[in-house]
């Protein structure tokens, strides 16, 4: 005969056994009765703080585009950054899509004289859903070319650095201001793209662009757009304008009838009053810049070596290539983009602003300053 311990240990053994069967079998009743459930009954939970638990997806609304357009524009953004510029330009592509591309998505290409981080790749991917492309730009469109006399190189900034010219002692400067002058538009990723709109580290963009302005430079027949105009320093182009009026003296064919050459000049060319358009915003057409005209012109502005001889910008010498080379009506102010590039800025005014959403201060306005040319612009339509 079974003694009442025994049975006792039986039934424990029967209990135990159907308590794992079923902590096997049925997820939830192993949940329930968990070690670790039963003690958190005495002690309290140990999971994570509430902020750790994801917001369900049932508040989430999809981050689709608007309506888009049947109608695209052939275009794409072009930054040219270094890895060091990660945090500015994600500044800069955050506005950029919440103000402009989570609607039109148009894609993205990156260039750099060096590789770019596995690192920079993946935050800047994170930030839009765009088609984005990183491109490595060749040394021969970058670095000061070997035939560049360096002794007259070095001693032209040399002078300038002790003259506080500003950038004046500095060769990679130069080097980026050729490649934008001259080769941006030459890298094998722009090959497939008719418009870009160049952004730099640290903008703002300060109002809602509703509208494709790539689309409106195609169907305007528009080549050059821009926000902001000024004078150029005198002591980084102390011969520019003369090889200009060389070039032009040599090439009257490829300068156009109906030009902005007012903008540019007081006295019909033959001086520079020093204005431009300020480069860091362009939204322009890369087929100008690839035209016979602006290519023959670029080609002798680098042989003359001024962009190492002295600080050419690639500033001015877009904005002469424009002015000379299109119709007036085809450089366009874009007065309805509030931006900002340290230390000036364009906000738009009255109803512009109010349309756009426009969070600049309508009174920190760069537009009519004494230092601006905008005025310059204009009268070149009166």
């Amino acid at each position: 005969m079974m003694t009442p311990m025994r049975y006792i240990l039986l039934v424990l053994g029967a209990i135990i056994s159907i308590h794992y069967i079923l902590s096997f079998t049925h997820e939830e009743y192993g949940k329930a009765t968990s070690i670790s459930n039963i003690a958190e009954q005495w002690t309290g939970s140990k999971s994570d703080p509430p902020y750790k638990t994801p917001v369900p997806d049932q508040y989430y609304k999809p981050d689709s585009p608007m309506d888009l357009q049947d109608r695209k524009a052939n275009a794409s953004f072009v930054m040219l950054v270094r890895n060091s510029d990660l945090i500015g330009i994600m500044s800069s592509m955050k506005q950029i899509e919440d103000r402009f591309n989570r609607k039109f998505q148009y894609p993205y290409v990156f260039l750099n004289d060096e590789p770019f981080t596995q690192n920079f790749k993946d935050h800047i991917q994170a930030l839009t859903n765009s088609k984005v492309e990183f491109g490595l730009i060749p040394s021969d469109h970058w670095h000061q070319p070997s035939w560049v006399d360096e002794d007259r190189a070095t001693k032209s900034r040399d002078d300038m650095v002790k003259n506080n010219v500003i950038y004046g002692g500095s060769v990679p400067y130069r080097n980026m201001c050729r490649f934008n002058s001259g080769f941006f538009y030459r890298h094998e990723l722009l090959q497939q793209y008719r418009y870009y709109w160049r952004v730099e580290p640290d903008i703002k963009l300060f109002c809602d662009v509703d509208y494709d302005p790539f689309l409106m430079m195609q169907d305007q027949n528009k080549v050059y757009g821009f926000t902001i105009s000024l004078y150029e320093y005198q002591a980084t182009i102390p011969t520019l304008w003369n090889v200009v009026k060389s070039f032009i003296n040599a090439n009257p064919d490829l300068v156009a009838s109906g030009n902005a050459m007012g903008f540019l000049s007081d006295d019909g060319g033959e001086s520079y009053n020093l204005c431009h358009f300020w480069s860091n915003f362009e939204i322009a057409d890369l087929d100008f810049w690839r035209s016979e005209a602006y290519s023959k012109f670029f080609e002798y502005l680098d042989e003359q070596g001024g962009f190492y001889y002295e600080r050419w910008g690639d500033a001015p010498v877009h904005s002469i290539g424009a002015a000379l080379f299109a119709k007036k009506e085809q450089i366009h102010f874009f007065n309805d983009i509030g931006y900002r590039h340290e230390p000036f800025q364009h906000c738009p005014q009255g109803n512009v602003h109010a349309k756009g959403k426009c969070w600049c201060d309508p009174a920190q306005n760069f537009d009519y300053e004494w230092y601006s040319c905008l005025n310059r612009y204009d009268k070149i339509f009166s």
